[in-house]
């Protein structure tokens, strides 16, 4: 099993058309994504071929690709600009999952088209600024690479893009039932929590990898969560550990301020909650290696 994303994925890509979109569509198709349409009102009616002889219809809307297709997950790769726009069209349509990789959205925007999925009940949204998702074997929803690892046991859940990528391949030898990227920034449609929900309720998964960054509570709310809801063992990793007091580190999220927000704050809370926290990310892999051993 999987969690959001799974083999019977129909996915349509808003922003198929410019070079990011072909270019990680073609990635997605290659690792055997089920990609039935592209998004662009100027190109509608038009086909674009990809490599292995797959063609992939364009559409002027959502809603036509949604009624033409049975589209149920919209990745958009549009301009930060346009993105809210884009988000309003894919709810509009009632696409159940939504996932958006633009970096940069203004956190205005970010929070309305937050809000208005939130208020449609039936869209939810991965992102923004986020790798997407994966369950390998499946499909692939995004940018995350579909070589590192296979399909196995571990649910992972992450903030960061580059850090998803690196657990995946150490702990390549056991597998993923699903890879998560929820995205930096400081609003974002999915959280730790969703994740950690889902995987709790997916029998296929035995295990939780989580990781967070400095910046914010999440990952104690996270913590207290997995306190009180989650019966399978947690290990986590928080990035940011030297970072220092006031600066901002890559994400427009990853912002400390006093104590609040530290990684050795968020550390001592997960610990707290039975979640054993590795120094690095290697060292966290090393930390679910053993637990799998131990099962």
């Amino acid at each position: 099993m999987a969690i959001f994303l799974d083999k019977s994925s129909r996915v349509i890509v808003q922003g198929m058309t410019g070079s990011e979109g072909m270019k990680h569509t073609t990635r997605m198709l290659a690792s055997g994504t089920n990609i039935v349409g592209g998004v662009n009102p100027k190109k509608a009616g038009e086909k674009v071929e990809f490599p292995g002889g797959v063609t992939v219809a364009v559409f002027g809307s959502v809603a036509d690709a949604v009624k033409e297709t049975g589209a149920n997950v919209s990745v958009i790769f549009v301009p930060a600009t346009f993105t809210k726009a884009a988000v309003v069209e894919a709810v509009d349509a009632q696409v159940p999952l939504v996932v958006v990789i633009t970096e940069g959205c203004a956190v205005k925007d970010s929070a309305e088209f937050y809000e208005y999925a939130q208020k449609s009940g039936k869209t939810r949204l991965i992102g923004p600024n986020c790798p997407g998702l994966i369950s390998p074997g499946q499909a692939n929803a995004g940018i995350i690479p579909a070589d590192i690892a296979g399909a196995g046991k571990i649910g992972l859940v992450s903030k960061s893009g580059t850090l998803t990528y690196q657990m995946m391949y150490e702990l390549r030898d056991i597998g993923f039932t699903t890879a998560v990227g929820i995205g930096g920034d400081p609003v974002i449609g999915t959280t730790h929590i969703d994740c950690l929900e889902a995987f709790e309720n997916d029998p296929d998964t035995v295990a939780i990898v989580m990781i967070g960054e400095i910046g914010g509570d999440a990952e104690e709310r996270a913590a207290a969560y997995i306190k009180d809801h989650v019966t399978k063992p947690v290990v986590g990793y928080v990035a940011g550990f030297t970072a220092p007091e006031g600066k901002t580190m890559g994400h427009a999220g990853a912002i400390v301020t006093g104590s609040a927000g530290t990684a050795a704050a968020k550390k001592e809370a997960l610990e707290a909650a039975g979640v054993k926290v590795g120094k690095t990310p290697s060292e966290t892999a090393t930390l679910m290696k053993e637990i799998i051993a131990a099962m």
